[in-house]
């Protein structure tokens, strides 16, 4: 019981609940840049080179085949350079949009600066005391300018 008390308190920080919601969304994402590269980019890009279809683009190491389809009913081995170049254009998508999520948040983060400390540490019984001050109010220690 002690066990599952424990985990039920990880589980419930903030930082694994952020965490998990982080990779669900991150999932969701990665399926509509997905459908974005094959479905609304590659169409155009294959026309304009000529009515080709990158998901059909295979280099068979074991025979003849006309499409990728034929291929893999056979049990041919093939390099798949097509579907490689639409997950690729995949990566640098997602990879651009997460840097622009993380550019702007080190932009929030940076707008939101710590304002300088108004005190110090006494070095003789570290009290906490305002930074202008020459003698400590709690052990009434004489203190440098600083």
């Amino acid at each position: 019981m002690k066990l599952i008390k424990e985990f039920r308190e990880f589980a419930a920080r903030g930082n694994v609940v952020d965490l998990a919601v982080a990779v669900i969304m991150g999932g969701a994402f990665g399926k509509i840049v997905t459908s974005f590269v094959n479905d609304v980019i590659m169409p155009p890009v294959g026309l304009i080179l000529g009515n080709v279809n990158f998901s059909n683009l295979f280099i068979s190491l074991s025979g003849k085949y006309e499409t990728l389809e034929e291929a893999k009913k056979a049990g041919a081995a093939t390099i798949n350079y097509g579907v490689f170049l639409q997950t690729v254009l995949d990566f640098l998508i997602v990879a651009f949009v997460m840097f622009l999520l993380v550019k702007q948040i080190n932009r929030l983060r940076a707008g939101a600066e710590v304002p300088p400390p108004s005190t110090k540490d006494c070095p003789y019984c570290i009290a906490n005391i305002p930074l202008k001050a020459t003698r400590c109010p709690q052990c009434t220690s004489q203190l440098q300018a600083a």
